[in-house]
């Protein structure tokens, strides 16, 4: 398996992961790569094209390349063909994460507050669980994991507002102070949870270190829920730093 064009993806466009796939165990390491850049093509795709059918296509061929008989030659779809080949993955939780990325195809709203709730859950969390299947984590620690990274990606989602909002999309069902604040202080317990609960991933649990920063980043959110409208939702880089050295040497994700 192939995996220095999923590393290059991967560092020059997802360097919060990036980071932590360097902070993470050496045998960790080349799955977590192909994962991230597999998350990077479908995230994507929903921007291919200013036509709608263009990118649901794009978004189904990538849905195809998970249960593909023949290895694709292409440098991400290659790579995630014989991850999926080795053992170990859940494919529907792989193809969860393809599907709910329709919904960023189109401008319309999200339907209400199950249906943002889905959507973090089946792509950051769907993320997490993947990264957590391949580390050889047990169900509960999958669980774990996919609670962990909804509420990850929630913090990711706030940082991506403004951006959003500028693609004609409407990213927020209520874009108040005290909208945000309420989603944050939920998504911070739940983040909290999951983590009293990481000792459930045993080895797997380098698959958390992507979302070390959350917490700090949803506390801010709460109280300055401001800033998300507003694209200020940044952590100092040396404190990123630090909590990610900290927890990759005491494994305190």
């Amino acid at each position: 398996m192939t995996i220095d064009a999923c590393a290059a993806l991967v560092a020059r466009a997802d360097p919060d992961r990036w980071a932590a796939v360097l902070a993470a165990p050496l045998a960790a390491r080349a799955p977590l790569i192909v994962l991230y850049a597999y998350n990077i093509e479908i995230s994507r795709a929903p921007w291919v094209s200013s036509q709608s059918l263009i990118c649901e296509m794009r978004l189904q061929w990538w849905r195809d390349v998970l249960t593909a008989s023949t290895r694709p030659a292409h440098e991400v779809a290659g790579p995630m063909h014989d991850l999926i080949g080795q053992g170990g993955l859940d494919v529907a939780t792989l193809d969860a994460m393809a599907a709910a990325r329709i919904w960023d195809v189109y401008s319309e709203p999200f339907e209400g507050a199950d249906h943002f709730s889905d959507y973090l859950d089946q792509t950051a969390g769907g993320l997490m669980a993947a990264s957590a299947q391949v580390l050889g984590a047990s169900a509960e620690g999958v669980a774990v994991a996919q609670a962990y990274g909804a509420a990850a990606g929630l913090a990711a989602y706030f940082r991506a507002v403004p951006e959003l909002a500028a693609r004609g999309r409407v990213p927020l069902i209520d874009e108040s102070d005290q909208a945000i604040a309420d989603l944050a202080r939920k998504a911070l317990a739940s983040w909290n949870l999951a983590r009293s609960k990481r000792r459930a991933l045993g080895q797997a649990w380098p698959a958390l270190l992507s979302g070390v920063q959350a917490g700090a980043i949803l506390q801010l959110a709460a109280r300055q829920p401001h800033l998300v409208r507003s694209g200020g939702l940044h952590l100092a880089p040396m404190q990123a730093r630090a909590r990610l050295i900290w927890a990759s040497f005491t494994g305190r994700v």
